[in-house]
């Protein structure tokens, strides 16, 4: 049971806002899609910038706190959201920056696919996301990101060059090819728990427009179908 004066002197550390039970907004920033998810945090932490993240780790750590880190708030395994614990919602974090002379983009964790293709697209640039314009770019990138474009290009991990991640003792590091490479093979795809990643670097590829189709064939026309279309 976190203290009363632990709470308040948490939510004055903090940019963000924080949520208790009971409070206006609680239950709606608790909610995933998946409404067989009916989990409630002690605390849900709406992060504006990395300093309330190390802010958060550094709670959970004084208080022995279960976390969970919601991105995009897509989560449909309900990862997102913990059992009296606190809730990082990294969701308000919306920073994108494209370099189409180099085309890379810097994008940070709250972003989801739509958002993130609106940034890039207007450069006639993209890269491997996923197939849900809601799906958020961390939790579908950190799990390998499987796409439209993922034949060309490979799986959004692929096009992963950098990160920035806050580590569990509440260092914020960058991770890429030349610096912290263990954390970089790890944040591309070695699996979860080696931090929270606040933003992400990805290559860019000359692509667009960005669209999405979806074509149901009658039985038996499968194979012509698809010739046509090679």
């Amino acid at each position: 049971m976190i203290s009363e004066s632990a709470i308040q002197k948490f939510r004055k550390a903090l940019r963000g806002q924080t949520l208790c039970p009971s409070e206006p907004g609680y239950d709606a920033a608790r909610t995933v899609p998946n409404a067989m998810i009916d989990r409630r945090p002690a605390i849900i932490a709406r992060c504006a910038g990395a300093a309330d993240i190390v802010a958060c780790v550094r709670f959970k750590r004084e208080h022995d706190l279960l976390v969970s880190v919601r991105g995009g708030g897509h989560s449909v395994a309900g990862k997102a959201v913990c059992d009296g614990g606190l809730m990082i919602d990294l969701s308000g974090l919306k920073g994108i920056r494209v370099d189409p002379a180099r085309r890379t983009v810097r994008a940070e964790t709250g972003l989801t696919l739509g958002e993130f293709d609106h940034e890039t697209q207007a450069f006639g640039l993209a890269t491997p996301l996923g197939v849900v314009s809601k799906t958020g770019i961390a939790g579908l990138t950190l799990g390998g990101g499987w796409g439209h474009l993922h034949a060309k290009y490979g799986l959004s991990i692929d096009n992963v060059i950098g990160a920035d991640v806050i580590t569990a003792d509440g260092r914020l590091l960058t991770a890429n090819a030349s610096e912290n490479q263990d954390l970089f093979w790890a944040v591309r795809g070695g699996g979860g728990n080696f931090g929270i990643v606040t933003s992400l670097e990805y290559r860019l590829h000359e692509v667009g427009p960005v669209s999405g189709w979806r074509s149901v064939l009658p039985g038996g026309k499968g194979e012509r179908s698809l010739a046509f279309l090679a």
